[in-house]
């Protein structure tokens, strides 16, 4: 099988971070927001377009992302939890968009290597959904394709797509990766402190 469909990506950055007690998306990392390191890989990605769900200090947010070839979805019941997010996101695609990527708003690390691998997979599988696995752990970003999307438009409060993947079991492609960063996101102010201490990378420019 050989999928040449349009996939968007779409970056869950609505948040209000409640764990955290500031702002992550806004927390500087390598000269830039941890919110920039996440569109940017997104953007050095084979990704069709991308689309940014904003909704907690998105006043503070979009000034970031201006100028940027991306399309930015404000959810206004971000509070609901992230249901809201990944349907606020749906709602912003484009009728040819046959499968997305999901990407934390808060996973600095994730690369457009990365990205591309999950990408990859999908278009030489029949899985509606792909998960990368580091570890014999699964991670994100997480793949869906449109025959799921109906299925998350169900889903509501802060659970995320976990019951999209109990609908699915048996039909998930684990893809395993290299990648540590698919496990690494930022809940916490020692999360925080664990990127900070990490060593230089090549930054991407876009």
């Amino acid at each position: 099988m050989n999928r040449t469909s349009c996939i968007a990506g779409i970056v869950l950055a609505a948040g209000e971070s409640a764990r955290m007690g500031r702002t992550k998306q806004l927390l500087p990392f390598r000269d830039r927001t941890v919110v920039e390191c996440v569109v940017a890989a997104a953007l050095a990605s084979s990704l069709s377009y991308l689309v940014v769900v904003l909704g907690h200090e998105a006043e503070h947010i979009r000034p970031l992302l201006r100028g940027k070839n991306l399309v930015i979805a404000v959810n206004p019941d971000y509070a609901d939890g992230q249901s809201s997010s990944l349907k606020t996101g749906l709602r912003a695609l484009t009728e040819e968009t046959e499968a997305v990527l999901f990407l934390l708003g808060d996973q600095p690390l994730i690369t457009p290597e990365c990205i591309d691998l999950i990408l990859s997979a999908y278009r030489t599988s029949p899985a509606p959904i792909v998960l990368p696995v580091y570890a014999g752990r699964r991670g994100n970003p997480a793949l869906f394709s449109r025959e799921t999307f109906p299925h998350i438009a169900t889903l509501s409060g802060d659970c995320g797509a976990r019951a999209i993947f109990e609908k699915y079991a048996d039909r998930i492609l684990t893809l395993p990766v290299a990648d540590p960063a698919i496990h690494f996101d930022i809940d916490t102010e020692e999360d925080y402190r664990s990127l900070l201490r990490l060593p230089p990378a090549r930054v991407i420019s876009r």
